[in-house]
């Protein structure tokens, strides 16, 4: 009964309850939760790991670079972050540990540790590597791979680099840079390279974008990461330049300036080809995960033979009515400068 009552605490409830549910290694849980309780500490579990910190309290200043992170790894499963975090800190303040946890409550053995600067991480790996942390159990600590730059292949031609960026901005968060290339496996289409400010970012954009809906006005795109190979190729300058379309016979039509607003560049094209200007027609239809709002639309081109029309997805939960009507006509609009092969520089 002293048990139930301790895990129930003010303070502690940032650790999920299902860590707590059996009886698996209840002796050390419950130095955990006092350790938390004593000095105050937060840890918050999602999705398999539990972090302190990122940042801790009272941290000033922005995030710490790349390659200040390290991976340790042969930890015995049933210890926790009061021993964990006082053995790291001794070679400085830690801005982030992230401990990786199985159902039952034990850590999967292996951790990662984020310092201030680079030159920290240096030095808890001088002084932490092989240390004996149990009997049998001497720690591997290396230098984290950090990987922050994923690969969305299967684009259509027509986005172009700010475009993508300000998309991206939308659904998920931390994006440093966008690199756009020939799709080296889909004829037609291009591939991204999106780097984000830290691995927790990319990590977090990955599993958003492969739960969210893998399609961009009508093309189905991948997410992975980038790999080195592939990495070394675009540092060498092998990649192709990307894909971008507009057939001979819209050459006498083409404006001579296409903006990247595709509801001006469309309503000039038509113009132009004496088409007649679009008349939009579009319903919001209701939300899906990760602020995705699905709706139906319908464009009818005067002069053009047939009206475009679909169903499509934008990231509009926080949008006012106004402004989710204008960014759904944008994305249309895209669509349509598409079928038509037209395509924003």
């Amino acid at each position: 009964m002293e048990q139930k009552k301790q895990q129930q605490q003010p303070g502690t409830a940032a650790c999920e309850p299902q860590i707590w549910i059996d009886s698996v290694n209840q002796k050390n849980k419950a130095d955990l939760l006092e350790w938390m309780k004593g000095y105050a500490i937060k840890l918050v579990q999602v999705n398999g790991q539990r972090t302190y910190g990122g940042p801790p309290p009272g941290w000033v200043g922005g995030a710490p670079p790349l390659g200040s992170e390290i991976f340790i790894g042969n930890l015995p499963q049933e210890i926790y972050e009061n021993v964990l975090i006082p053995i790291f800190q001794t070679v400085g303040k830690i801005y982030e540990f992230r401990l990786m946890m199985t159902f039952s409550g034990l850590n999967r053995g292996f951790a990662y540790a984020r310092y201030p600067t680079k030159r920290i991480a240096d030095l808890a790996i001088s002084k932490l590597n092989g240390y004996e942390i149990q009997p049998g159990y001497k720690m591997l600590v290396c230098r984290s791979t950090e990987k922050s730059e994923l690969v969305l292949d299967g684009l259509p031609g027509f986005l172009d680099r700010d475009l993508l960026t300000s998309i991206l901005g939308g659904m998920t968060t931390g994006v440093h840079a966008v690199s756009l290339y020939a799709s080296r496996t889909t004829d037609m289409t291009n591939m991204a390279v999106v780097k984000y400010n830290s691995h927790k970012e990319a990590a977090l954009a990955k599993k958003n974008l492969c739960e969210g809906v893998q399609v961009l006005y009508g093309c189905p795109f991948t997410v992975s990461w980038l790999q080195q190979s592939m990495k070394h190729k675009i540092q060498v300058g092998l990649m192709e330049k990307p894909n971008a379309y507009l057939p001979p016979a819209c050459d006498d039509v083409k404006p001579e300036k296409i903006t990247s607003n595709a509801v001006q560049c469309l309503s000039l094209f038509c113009e132009r080809a004496k088409l007649g200007q679009p008349v939009y027609q579009i319903k919001f239809l209701g939300h899906g995960t990760f602020g995705w709002l699905r709706f139906w639309y319908k464009v009818v081109i005067p002069n053009h033979d047939v009206p475009f029309s679909g169903y499509s997805w934008l990231v509009g939960d926080k949008l006012i009515p106004t402004d989710k009507y204008q960014q759904a006509k944008e994305m249309v609009a895209l669509h349509i400068l598409k079928e038509l092969g037209f395509a924003v520089d």
